[in-house]
């Protein structure tokens, strides 16, 4: 298998709710809500990097596609890693998410390893960390 992740998909319950939380609170670009005239075809697609999108579907639309019954989710099942350029924005990117609703599981503080890192939870309470790592930092 080539590396080729092009799309990150989140589960949601609240289509309308998490468009808002990453299009308006997060200012993530996006062209709103595709596919509302197929039965289990709404979803939202987010800008992230080039040549990577994160999308936001229903659940119950993941369970229809898959065949998988809904089950309860786990927001420890997996993390969604967001680096930034220094410990300040860390801070920034924190309170941006809280200003948009998200929940702040664990403030922004120093690591274990080197970093400085915290972590929120969307509206459906998937885990976003956000991490100034010095050897990783991002390329722009």
């Amino acid at each position: 298998m080539k590396p080729r992740i092009t799309v990150i998909t989140l589960g949601v319950e609240d289509l309308e709710r998490s468009l808002r939380f990453y299009r308006d609170g997060l200012g993530l670009a996006t062209e709103g809500i595709f596919g509302s005239d197929f039965e289990h075809g709404a979803v939202a697609f987010f800008d992230l990097q080039p040549g990577l999108k994160l999308a936001v579907w229903p659940r119950s639309s993941i369970s229809h596609d898959t065949g998988i019954p809904l089950g309860g989710a786990s927001p420890t099942e997996f993390t969604v890693g967001h680096n930034v350029s220094s410990k300040v924005e860390v801070d920034v990117v924190m309170q941006q998410a809280a200003d948009a609703g998200a929940v702040i599981v664990k403030p922004a503080q120093e690591t274990f390893w080197g970093g400085y890192a915290g972590y929120f939870q969307d509206p459906d309470g998937h885990l976003w960390e956000v991490v100034w790592n010095p050897q990783m930092l991002p390329q722009d």
